[in-house]
């Protein structure tokens, strides 16, 4: 039987099914990997850890800069104290301490963790641990700092700007109608009187006290051995051990080492930190804007404070 010289095997057809089953497939993996990057991204925005995946690790907690807001720490504080994989905490300090309430709130919320959690909390103090800073620290079940760190300042500052010159210069009159003789206390617009000097005195003087009280149950002492330190006043690392104000002087490998070994952890410790907040551009982008172009208008909406703070 005659051949050409040339003969060419037809491959058999796919099917419609076959190349919609492949579509099909292909859609299911990339939907999985972006579910899956999805979950990472949100993850890492609530401030989760991606790190770490033994059984016996130490949480680090950075308590920098200054504190105007409890939310952020406290949601940390409470996912390690909820995983039973963080068999401790450290608090890394660097801060001059911040405002008041939010401090307290921090305080009590390391207090907590430690009672309901059985957790061990260390407080490790880098450049400076102060005010509302230190406040929090004396919440923890020790305290390290190196010797030549900044602690204490215990004491409260309040504050705020008065431009009543400013608005004269400019011919402006400040329009205030209030009933009850206190209300406007504290009106950047015009001196403060001797009613209003003794009312946030007296302010002052009670969140003093707070401040004092429970520095004092912190650190397991009595107010009398703490008042005398309480001065607004700072030492250095090496002072502030004889003082009591810190149980060892040591930096923070010190601090996870002992910690470590504490705990029943052997060998190097598995550090966990919670995931950094957003940065670059992506960040930029994605806010408001208010950092870079502040509105005109909140320049000199400058409310007094109370703050628990080193300057």
């Amino acid at each position: 039987m005659y051949r050409p010289p040339f003969a060419f095997s037809q491959k058999p057809r796919r099917s419609a099914g076959f190349y919609l089953a492949v579509i099909g497939g292909a859609a299911v993996i990339l939907g999985l990997l972006f579910w899956g990057m999805v979950w990472s991204v949100g993850k890492s925005l609530n401030g989760e850890s991606m790190g770490g995946l033994g059984t016996d690790q130490i949480g680090v907690i950075e308590v920098s800069g200054v504190i105007m807001d409890a939310d952020k720490l406290d949601t940390q504080l409470r996912k390690f104290g909820d995983d039973d994989s963080i068999k401790a905490i450290i608090l890394h300090i660097n801060s001059p301490g911040g405002g008041a309430a939010a401090s307290q709130e921090i305080y009590h919320e390391v207090l907590r963790v430690r009672q309901e959690k059985h957790k061990k909390i260390v407080a490790s103090v880098e450049s400076v641990g102060a005010s509302g800073a230190y406040y929090i620290a004396s919440a923890c079940d020790s305290i390290y700092a190196n010797d030549a760190s900044v602690v204490g300042s215990i004491g409260v500052i309040m504050e705020w700007t008065n431009y009543g010159e400013l608005y004269r210069w400019a011919k402006l009159k400040s329009v205030v109608i209030h009933a009850g003789e206190l209300k406007d206390a504290g009106d950047p617009t015009h001196d403060v009187t001797p009613q209003e000097q003794v009312y946030f005195q007296g302010l002052v003087d009670n969140m003093y006290g707070q401040f004092v009280h429970d520095v004092a149950t912190g650190r397991h002492t009595t107010d009398e051995k703490i008042k005398p330190l309480a001065t607004g006043q700072v030492w250095t690392g090496q002072q502030s051990l004889p003082l009591g104000l810190i149980d060892h002087v040591g930096g923070f490998r010190a601090a996870l080492v002992d910690t470590a070994k504490s705990v029943g952890i052997s060998g190097e410790p598995t550090v966990v930190r919670p995931a950094g907040q957003k940065k670059g551009l992506i960040a930029l982008l994605t806010s408001d804007g208010e950092d870079l172009f502040p509105n005109p208008g909140q320049l000199l909406n400058h409310s007094p404070g109370f703050y628990f703070m080193w300057k």
